[in-house]
């Protein structure tokens, strides 16, 4: 990998100094070069895409040292460093985290619950009843608050749904993750390039002479689009569901006896053992960082010295010594315990008895834990955060991208990336606790436990949701004010605590956001968008109006699989705002040509969707190729339709 990313860098670089020898202007050479970095960033994920964006924020804010430009050949640096933060107190970045904190809200009061149950009422154990319920439910939730958001309070409510009623998690998590992106196309705060395009447009206006000034966008502006691709992505699953989905026929059983259903899943042919610890064993006095990797057994339980079980968070770790005559409880595959008790002279016993209590179902199990994009464990170890002790998580395996690492493959030794599934043996209580850690998303749903959520609280939840719906649709206030008053409001009232408000927060996106607005700025304001639009217009302007605007859709969709969708609306939006002008079309339309285009990311799974689905569902990257592709092509022949229809 490191070297077809010099390989990339080499070729990007090339080309940049070809498009620097054809450019009318030396800003626009040096815009074109800082745009080609910024793919390059995002593409091949030289770092992550927050720090990439941080970094072109800075590197634009440096060209206005006077050395700096001097050096470069201009008058003056490529973006005013007077308005290089603006992204931060922007209306689309305040919007966003306004969204996220209602939505965080909207599930502390236990209304997600409410949802699973109404749908399992409704749907029955039918497969074709379930998924338009669940798809339309999520699609009109996502309308509303963040598609990610939306898809990862809806894991939880799909894994109960799936172990109630038999159909397996594989054939439903799809259709739930396509539909929340769907979902986001219904109004202008549903996704980050809708919630971004209004300030967008007042951005790209400042280029643009009074003639061409665009006006914003209304909340509903895109609904009939939205709904349209919401309908044609249900019913795509209700006709070809059958056929594009993974054919996993077996049950997926997530209740407390799910060694069963992880052996069937995950190949993980492991059961509870219950071994005693002879005097004279060479076990005795090891730590069980000594053992636990070579011998591919994983402790989960022993006694202490009063001989008393310990198990769960703050107890047993890698630190660990086994002491004579104890007993240990290990989770393994059946030769390697055999392999373990030979090699150490333990004596392994013929049934849990020790442990009777303790290892019951009732207490702990094995459990599916999944690492959101937001989480502070990206990018860390196992071993870094001390995960069994810290959090009560004893790994048994890690699934990601459709491959399954088990005990002896080194698990703990590997950072954790977005999107990955980690198998563990856990203490009920400990699971719950993880529950509002915002750095999990729990998969494992049915388990004894008691929920800790603030029903109490849904009459004000509601109450502040409404009044930020009523000033979005019948005041002219800002949408980020009026977001905010809903999010604030939830707070007073604790529905939500501030801190956990903090958390619900996905301050990459933040970042993210607020650092790539001042790159369309300088892409508009050095005249390069006006560049790209009078090159591209040379090629294809004679052509008919809707192969144009089919050109930047189809643009917009490759630029949104190899970069983010926030990335492909800022450096697009300029482009295609000027290629209107130069046609003769309305520069608005095809602006929302391009943030509709964005979400279309289904063909592989880099949109956050996309990979915070794919190991709950147990999906490959050639079950996103099967079912995307198709639903690619009727993204664009829906939503092209749909435009020509409405505008």
């Amino acid at each position: 990998m490191p070297n077809i990313k010099i390989t990339a860098g080499i070729i990007f670089a090339i080309f940049a100094l070809y498009l620097s020898t054809i450019t009318p202007t030396i800003s626009i050479a040096w815009m074109l070069a800082i745009l080609l970095l910024t793919i390059y960033l995002f593409a091949f994920e030289v770092v992550d895409v927050d720090e990439a964006a941080v970094t072109i924020m800075v590197i634009l804010g440096l060209t206005s040292l006077p050395l700096i430009y001097t050096i470069m050949g201009l008058e003056e640096g490529l973006v005013d460093n007077n308005r290089l933060f603006d992204g931060f107190s922007s209306n689309a970045v305040m919007s966003i985290i306004a969204v996220m904190i209602i939505g965080a809200g909207l599930d502390k009061t236990g209304l997600m619950t409410k949802v699973a149950t109404f749908i399992l009422k409704n749907g029955g154990k039918s497969e074709t009843k379930i998924i338009p319920i669940v798809s339309s439910t999520v699609g009109f939730i996502s309308s509303f608050m963040q598609n990610v958001g939306a898809a990862a309070l809806f894991i939880p409510v799909v894994s109960r749904i799936s172990s109630k009623s038999g159909v397996p998690m594989s054939r439903l998590l799809m259709p739930m993750g396509f539909t929340a992106i769907l979902g986001g196309t219904m109004t202008m705060v549903g996704s980050s390039p809708l919630i971004l395009l209004n300030d967008l447009i007042l951005t790209t206006n400042q280029g643009l002479s009074a003639e061409n000034q665009m006006d914003t966008w209304s909340l509903f502006s895109v609904t009939p689009i939205g709904i349209a691709l919401v309908a044609t992505g249900i019913i795509y699953f209700m006709i070809a569901g059958k056929f594009v989905l993974p054919t996993q026929k077996e049950k997926k059983d997530t209740s407390v006896s799910a060694i069963e259903y992880f052996q069937k899943v995950y190949k993980i042919d492991y059961d509870l053992y219950e071994i005693r610890v002879p005097a004279d064993s060479k076990l005795v006095g090891l730590k069980l960082d000594e053992i636990e990797t070579i011998s591919k057994v994983r402790v989960v339980a022993l006694q202490d010295d009063k001989g008393n079980g310990i198990i769960g968070q703050d107890s047993v770790d890698r630190d660990t010594t086994i002491q004579p005559d104890t007993t240990i409880g290990v989770l393994t595959s059946r030769a390697s315990v055999e392999s373990f008790v030979s090699g150490f002279k333990l004596e392994l016993l013929d049934k849990i008895e020790q442990f009777t209590d303790l290892l019951s179902t009732q207490n702990c199990g094995t459990a599916e834990v999944v690492i959101p994009p937001n989480s502070n464990l990206i990018g860390k170890t196992a071993r870094d955060v001390w995960l069994r002790k810290t959090y009560g998580l004893a790994m048994v395996a890690l699934h990601r991208n459709g491959e399954t690492l088990k005990e002896g493959d080194g698990i703990r030794d590997i950072e954790f990336q977005s999107g990955d599934t980690i198998v563990a043996h856990t203490c009920w209580e400990d699971l719950e606790r993880l529950q509002n850690n915002k750095d999990f998303i729990i998969v494992t749903s049915e388990y004894p436990k008691q929920e800790e959520t603030r029903p109490e609280k849904v009459k004000w939840a509601g109450v502040f949701f409404g009044i930020a719906l009523f000033l979005i649709l019948f005041t002219d206030i800002k949408l980020s004010i009026a977001l905010m008053t809903g999010a604030l409001g939830m707070i007073l009232t604790n529905v939500l605590k501030i801190e956990e408000a903090y958390r619900a927060v996905s301050w990459k996106t933040v970042f993210l956001l607020a650092s790539l607005i001042p790159l369309g700025l300088a892409v508009s304001k050095t005249g390069t968008a006006l560049w790209i639009a009078q090159e591209t217009v040379a090629v294809v302007g004679d052509m008919a109006p809707w192969i144009i605007l089919a050109a930047i859709a189809v643009l917009a969709t490759f630029f949104t699989l190899v970069m983010s969708n926030v990335g492909a609306t800022i450096l697009l939006v300029p482009i295609a705002v000027n290629i209107a002008i130069q046609v003769g079309a309305d520069p608005a339309i095809y602006a929302l040509t391009v943030a509709i285009a964005t979400s279309n990311s289904f063909l592989i799974p880099t949109h956050q969707v996309n990979a915070l689905i794919m190991g709950p569902g147990g999906y490959k990257v050639a079950d996103f190729i099967k079912a995307g592709g198709i639903m690619t092509i009727l993204f664009l022949v829906v939503m092209l339709t749909m435009i020509n229809i409405v505008f």
